[in-house]
């Protein structure tokens, strides 16, 4: 951004005080980087990690494929939204003032040139350096006589049978294929069986059938080669149109608008009506169309026109359509070497007894650091109260965690064994909709308690409380995290989890609950930080309040690691703060809209991102309060839908040892990465933290020093 010396006076005196700080607008909309376009430059920063040498070659193939599903949800959601704004004219402007037909063209660009080296990198990288390894996809002119023999056999018996081609006439108007499936469009000569001809026809590819297709050893040159299955499919098209000619199959898919629409205020059961928006998500409208590179431009034109998508909205890609199928393929191969190592995530010492989880609680505070801790303790906790005659009831919220979890056959146990389980899902979780139906119709048959939230809001908090009666009382035990209680998720997302029996903290969930289940209001809580009721309004105070102490020349700093920051309110403060003398340092995983290191306003703020092994999903906020440091954990990064549409929690840590542990691990271990760190520039670019002596990886000397 060259314009930096026009937001404030060019002769200011960054430490001239309160009155030139008052000369700077920090509404101007220069200060603040448009949402979807730092979005995009995340997909960039995963798109690099498939170039980066250094990392294990599969690795690398599964970054790659990574991108193209953020990129998918991207458009699924993001695109889409903007592409309706547009429609209904709306006027709509954030901080940034860009109108949704700027962003649109500035994304559009963008997108080109990412998919672009998404396939570069494939063609000219990936696939030459998997094939120096004995890991290659066969061509159509490598196949074999006897390789193209078994893929004959393969297409007739496992393909051909469910393929249903539809030849377009006016009796079989254009299908519409189904979000972000595989299609090919063929262009035929001839006539049927019936004298039609109208020269195209379109197959879609059923999304039960593997699109990665091992070659049998015994028939290869190794032992590792493989077939796409748009390979086969193109291979043996004309089979499906006996008696013509197929000239042309091309590849292509749809990316359809996916966000759920449900008027909550109409709706009498909102299950019902989710489930019935469900199926519409397939075919919303389109908003991206894909299709492989040789297609003809007037069979491109032919389906744009179909789809009622611009050239702009075509992505021609240089490869198999759907990048993420190629994921499939680390699975596939039994090459150690080509993957990250293996590990084993530790269990601190006092919790190893699998039948003492509440003892261990009550003796002291218990803080995991996932995926380097195991999340087998929170288990464990599930399953002992599920157990212990002394529970008498189990509260826990679920935003994803999948039907077939051991959390859920916990709550299925505990609620089989007579206990009160009462369990808020989040139904509107994106896609993991139909998950969580199906999770509520579980555990509402086996008798437990099943809410859905809070009409308008989405409940993203993750805390689980158990009571227990002990002598003539009884005790609340809390758990309470930065992520979800999805097993997959933490052996690959980075995330706290806080056990506690605190009476206050106990008695501020139990409230919550209360306030989710009964509709009236939990009052005054004593240490949760709630949105959205106090969270933002804490932040900002707490962002004053530092601001305050760096005015009377006392030393303050704040430190905050979060997935996204948007909300201006915050951002603001944070200018303010950085004018005051405050050091800001801000560890920030995907989008950000503060555009540091511009001078006069943000050059005491600091923002980098990590991309590593683990998807980086801890919220941790600190602030130094003259030397004695608040420590939070939350669900919630800065972003008015985190502060405002969502239930949300941020808990304090308290415990001197574990506050010094979380700022250890998640803030000093994060600003000394000097070799998976980008730093933001105010330009909105990132570039990346190259070592120069020792290298210094946060989330390997994570595993170094907590994983078993």
């Amino acid at each position: 951004m060259d314009g930096n010396a026009n937001i404030v006076d060019r002769g200011r005196d960054p430490g001239a005080g309160q009155d030139s700080m008052d000369n700077v607008d920090l509404n101007n909309p220069e200060l603040y980087i448009n949402r979807e376009l730092s979005q995009l430059e995340f997909v960039r920063r995963v798109v690099a990690q498939a170039e980066a040498d250094s990392l294990p070659l599969l690795e690398r193939l599964r970054f790659l494929c990574i991108a193209s599903s953020v990129l998918d949800e991207f458009f699924e959601i993001r695109v889409a939204g903007l592409k309706q704004q547009e429609a209904y004219g709306s006027m709509q402007r954030g901080p940034d003032n860009l109108s949704p037909t700027d962003q649109l063209r500035h994304i559009g660009n963008c997108a080109q040139e990412l998919v672009e080296e998404q396939y570069r990198l494939l063609n000219d990288v990936l696939l030459p350096e998997l094939d120096d390894e004995g890991i290659r996809f066969l061509p159509q002119d490598h196949w074999s006589e006897e390789v193209r023999g078994w893929l004959e056999n393969y297409f007739n018996s496992e393909l051909a049978p469910i393929i249903s081609p539809v030849g377009l006439d006016p009796a079989h108007p254009f299908p519409e294929p189904l979000n972000k499936s595989l299609a090919f469009i063929v262009t035929l000569e001839g006539k049927d069986a019936f004298g039609r001809n109208s020269g195209k026809a379109i197959v879609q590819a059923p999304r039960s059938l593997p699109r990665v297709i091992r070659v049998p050893e015994e028939l290869a040159s190794g032992p590792n080669e493989f077939v796409l299955f748009s390979a086969i499919v193109s291979a043996h098209i004309s089979e499906l149109f006996r008696g013509m000619t197929a000239t042309g199959c091309y590849s292509f898919r749809v990316t359809r608008n996916s966000d759920l629409f449900v008027d909550e205020e109409e709706v009498d059961d909102l299950l019902r009506a989710l489930e019935g928006e469900l199926s519409a998500r397939r075919y919303g409208d389109a908003v991206r169309l894909e299709v492989s590179n040789d297609c003809p431009d007037d069979v491109v034109s032919f389906l744009a026109a179909q789809f009622r998508l611009s050239e702009e909205e075509v992505f021609r890609c240089n490869g198999p359509v759907n990048l993420m199928r190629l994921a499939a393929l680390p699975d596939l191969v039994e090459r150690p070497d080509l993957k990250y190592p293996g590990f084993t995530p530790s269990i601190p010492r006092r919790v190893r007894s699998q039948d003492a989880m509440f003892d261990a609680i009550s003796k002291e505070d218990i803080l995991l650091h996932h995926p380097f801790e195991s999340f087998a303790p929170f288990v464990d906790f599930l399953r002992q109260a599920a157990r212990d005659p002394d529970v008498l009831a189990i509260r826990q919220t679920l935003y994803r965690t999948g039907t077939e979890s051991a959390v859920v056959e916990a709550l299925v146990d505990a609620a089989n064994r007579g206990k009160e389980v009462l369990v808020v899902i989040e139904l509107r979780a994106r896609f993991d909709e139909a998950a969580n139906i199906e999770l509520a119709t579980k555990l509402q048959s086996v008798g437990a308690q099943v809410v859905y939230g809070v009409v308008g809001l989405k409940t993203h908090a993750k805390m689980c409380l158990v009571i227990r009666r002990e002598g003539d009382s009884l005790t609340r035990y809390v758990h309470l995290g930065t992520g979800n209680y999805h097993i997959r998720t933490t052996r690959l997302y980075t995330d706290y989890g806080l056990f506690s029996r605190d009476r206050a903290l106990g008695d501020d969930v139990q409230k919550v609950f209360q306030q989710l289940t009964a509709m009236g209001k939990a009052g005054k809580l004593k240490k949760i930080l709630q949105a959205p009721f106090t969270l933002h309004s804490s932040m900002l105070e707490f962002i004053e309040q530092e601001t305050q102490r760096a005015e009377n020349g006392e030393s303050a700093g704040i430190y905050a690691k979060m997935n996204s920051l948007i909300e201006p309110d915050v951002i603001r403060a944070l200018y303010r703060a950085s004018q005051a003398g405050v050091r800001v340092e801000l560890i920030i995983r995907g989008v950000c809209a503060l555009r540091p290191q511009v001078k006069g306003v943000s050059e005491n703020i600091h923002v980098r991102s990590i991309v590593g092994r683990f998807l980086e999903h801890t919220r941790v906020f600190c602030f130094e309060n003259g030397g004695d440091k608040k420590v939070f954990l939350s669900s919630a990064d800065w972003m008015g839908r985190n502060f405002f549409r969502r239930v949300e929690t941020c808990f304090p840590i308290e415990d001197k040892k574990l506050k010094e542990r979380v700022f250890s691990e998640t803030i000093d271990c994060y600003l000394e990465d000097n070799a998976q760190a980008w730093e933001l520039q105010s330009d909105g670019t990132y570039t990346v933290k190259k070592y120069k002596q020792t290298r210094k990886a946060a989330q390997e000397r994570l595993l170094d020093k907590l994983s078993a």
